[in-house]
């Protein structure tokens, strides 16, 4: 664990978790690229943690979301080993739904950077910001269908507020990848660049919005997010409750079984 000073004190990196502060940004970067940086009870309620106490902090005018290696996340980890650490069935899904809340809540732009992969949970984080910039190698997919599980982490609000309604259903129900370029077209992302140039084109839209006003910033966020998430609370209960039911199935159980097994899942429950 390792700490970076700031005005209002030590943002504090976890594992899987890289956090440091200069020039006005808060770079928050998941860190398991082995995994494509698979998210972590840890992992999330230390993305929380780090925007609530910048919340309040005068040096952050904005936020970098971002993963290490080649992916921006694969989406909670649902290997043996992140299985075994969990506090609690819905451990994950809280700290989850704690880290959307945050990011929607925070009064300053947070800039997402998909170069790969955002897939379930890992898609809403990534969707909850205000800045969507990816690379043209990358994708959203909510998985979620194919371990027997439903959209969580705000995802039923978030994509349908970016993506209307059927292609929601598409996205949630049919469980499919949806490219970088398509994803511009619908209106999930904010711009995608070729790969090579990704990093540069991030940096020039983070210094836009560090040397932006940042009342106005903090206000016009507000104002979009009350007009077009007024639905993220009830989805974020929804979700819940709903992936309560479904933990506790067999169709999960089914369908954790066959990823491991890296074969079609066998569903059953009715």
């Amino acid at each position: 664990m390792t700490s970076t000073d700031s005005s209002t004190g030590a943002y504090v990196s976890v594992d899987g978790l890289e956090v440091n502060v200069g020039d006005g940004v808060l770079s928050l970067t998941l860190n398991r690229p082995d995994s494509l940086n698979s998210l972590t009870e840890t992992m999330l309620n230390g993305v929380a943690d780090a925007l609530e106490r910048a919340a309040t902090d005068p040096a952050v005018k904005v936020v970098r979301l971002a993963g290490a290696g080649r992916g921006f996340s694969s989406g909670a980890g649902i290997g043996a080993d992140d299985r075994a650490k969990k506090s609690g069935p819905l451990s994950v899904l809280d700290a989850a739904n704690r880290a959307v809340r945050a990011i929607v809540a925070m009064p300053r732009p947070v800039v997402a950077v998909v170069q790969g992969p955002a897939a379930g949970v890992g898609a809403s984080l990534a969707l909850a910001s205000d800045v969507v910039l990816a690379s043209d190698k990358g994708y959203f997919m909510l998985a979620f269908t194919k371990i027997g599980l439903m959209p969580d982490g705000g995802a039923s609000a978030l994509v349908a507020a970016a993506v209307g309604r059927i292609r929601a259903m598409r996205m949630a129900l049919l469980a499919e990848k949806i490219h970088a370029d398509e994803a511009l077209q619908a209106g999930l992302v904010t711009a995608v660049y070729p790969a090579d140039q990704l990093d540069a084109e991030v940096d020039k839209v983070i210094n836009t919005l560090v040397r932006g006003p940042a009342v106005a910033l903090a206000k016009t966020k507000a104002a979009i997010n009350a007009a077009t998430l007024t639905e993220l609370e009830g989805a974020l209960s929804r979700e819940y409750s709903g992936q309560s039911d479904l933990l506790s199935r067999t169709d999960y159980i089914e369908g954790i079984k066959a990823f491991q097994e890296r074969r079609p899942a066998n569903f059953t429950d009715l």
